[in-house]
């Protein structure tokens, strides 16, 4: 079996626990790769663990029958860039606050191979959004799992964003910025603007205003199937596209397009896990 590890570097509580996992890894006969910047980050703090067992990998060439993603949310969502389009299923191991991905706490992660051996997990498939815009930088990944956001410059008035839906002409929203978001991300950036929240594995996208200049400028949820581009507009002469925090800036009036992904993400989850129970254990629905 091999594992590649991917990871934010802010690990200094938890080394630990890494390192027990890793000893863990070492005596089962366990293949291990991680990324080369927490592998360099580790190796600072707890080299005997690494020395003989991991081998480090700055780029995204690499085969692994299970990818490791700790941190939060956000560490997720660049571990499933990472990962691409090797279909490598990804198992969240939660560091942050709420990790809606994660699937284990840190405190679990030492029997993470028991859960495998006991049959655990289930894989879920997620769909990822694929964005086309001219002008892209070259190296930025046109990917994103939770959303893309449109959103106007820091100093500037509103934005307005001409949106069709395959070739049909949906409307103009005036706000401060306009996202897309996929069912995954719905209780992302979509939740703290008042989008609504979606079951992750219904194959759906949600359009959600940010500070929507209008009262009858609502969310709305639309199928997945066609493409959706957004055209924005405004004073300024630029705007910022972000694709799950990762973001650059384009000229105003650049038709951004957004399709769904040719793969989707291959998100672990503990077998007996319902999305109630994320309902319920992050944002704490049925108490008093």
């Amino acid at each position: 079996m091999k594992i590649a590890i991917y990871g934010s570097r802010r690990q200094f509580s938890i080394v630990d626990i890494i390192a027990r996992f890793l000893g863990e890894l070492r005596s089962r006969g366990v293949d291990v790769i991680m990324h080369g910047k927490l592998y360099r980050h580790l190796m600072e703090l707890i080299p005997d663990a690494l020395i003989g067992l991991v081998s480090p990998v700055d780029h995204c060439d690499f085969t692994a029958d299970l990818a490791l993603s700790l941190g939060g949310d956000g560490t997720f969502l660049r571990t499933a860039v990472w990962v691409g389009d090797k279909q490598i299923p990804i198992i969240g191991v939660n560091t942050g606050h709420l990790g809606y991905l994660s699937a284990l706490s840190i405190d679990e992660l030492p029997g993470l191979l028991d859960f495998i051996a006991a049959d655990r997990l289930r894989i879920e498939r997620r769909s990822m959004l694929c964005v086309t815009a001219p002008q892209l930088p070259e190296g930025f990944s046109p990917l994103a799992l939770n959303e893309v956001a449109i959103a106007k410059d820091q100093n500037a008035s509103m934005i307005c964003a001409d949106v069709a839906v395959g070739s049909m002409p949906l409307a103009e929203y005036r706000a401060d910025g306009l996202l897309l978001c996929t069912s995954t991300g719905s209780t992302a950036y979509n939740l703290s603007v008042g989008g609504p929240i979606v079951d992750p594995t219904l194959d759906v996208w949600v359009l959600s205003p940010v500070a929507a200049h209008s009262l009858a400028m609502r969310p709305l949820v639309i199928g997945s199937d066609q493409p959706v581009t957004i055209v924005p507009t405004g004073r300024a002469s630029r705007v910022r596209l972000a694709l799950d925090g990762r973001s650059v800036d384009l000229p105003m009036g650049t038709p951004v397009t957004i399709r769904k992904a040719p793969y989707k993400v291959m998100v672990m989850q503990l077998a007996d896990h319902t999305f109630a129970d994320t309902l319920r254990n992050k944002l704490h629905w049925g108490e008093q």
